[in-house]
């Protein structure tokens, strides 16, 4: 439980620790950031890819690891636009960031979740390498997200400071569903498997 904690932690942490950068830049350009989206994915991919998948499918069957990825990308899909495709023009609480910047924080507070879900579940299964692995991994691709996401901020005459504060509280949700996720994993039997390919399944989604 302990490392779990602390591991997840790390991992949410990351976002706000890569948008630091943000006190000291006046701005990219938008190849660098379209290089820091490529980075994110790629290690995204290969999180999902190289650990997530074949420790579900050695850990359960080939029918289980198709459900769990199709459930995985349908609940994202249902997530993203459930609750990033609302009524801007009519909301009372969007102040001065326009529609484009707020679907972005959406976006990001939506996909930490099968991020921190796919921590927290690696550190409920049998294999103790994995949860440090999958924490690490996620935390590295959170590094530059938490940047990218101060830098729409910066662009909304946001401050400095509070965008750094807005882009580490989006990681932060990551923490709350990697606990929910090793809770889930510690107290249900079989569920492992079914949490590491929908982690899986809604990682692909987002990168894709």
């Amino acid at each position: 439980m302990e490392n779990a904690i602390i591991g997840s932690l790390i991992s949410s942490l990351a976002t706000g620790a890569g948008a630091l950068p943000i006190l000291f830049v006046k701005g990219i350009s938008n190849k660098f950031r379209y290089n820091l989206l490529a980075l994110a994915s790629g290690i995204m991919l290969a999180a999902s890819a190289f650990s997530l998948i074949p420790e579900a499918l050695k850990s359960s069957s080939l029918a289980i690891l198709a459900i769990g990825l199709l459930g995985g990308t349908f609940l994202l899909n249902l997530l993203d636009q459930k609750l990033c495709n609302f009524d801007i023009d009519h909301s009372r609480f969007t102040g001065s960031l326009s529609k484009g910047t707020l679907i972005i924080l959406c976006a990001m507070v939506v996909h930490n979740i099968p991020e921190g879900l796919s921590v927290g579940v690696s550190y409920g299964s049998d294999n103790e390498k994995l949860g440090g692995l999958i924490a690490f991994a996620i935390g590295l691709q959170n590094a530059p997200e938490g940047f990218l996401v101060a830098l729409y901020l910066l662009k909304e005459d946001i401050s400095k400071w509070a965008a750094l504060l807005i882009a580490t509280g989006t990681g932060l949700v990551e923490f709350l569903s990697s606990m929910a996720g090793y809770g889930l994993a510690s107290k249900i039997d079989g569920i492992v498997p079914f949490g590491l390919s929908i982690a899986a399944g809604a990682m692909l989604f987002i990168i894709y």
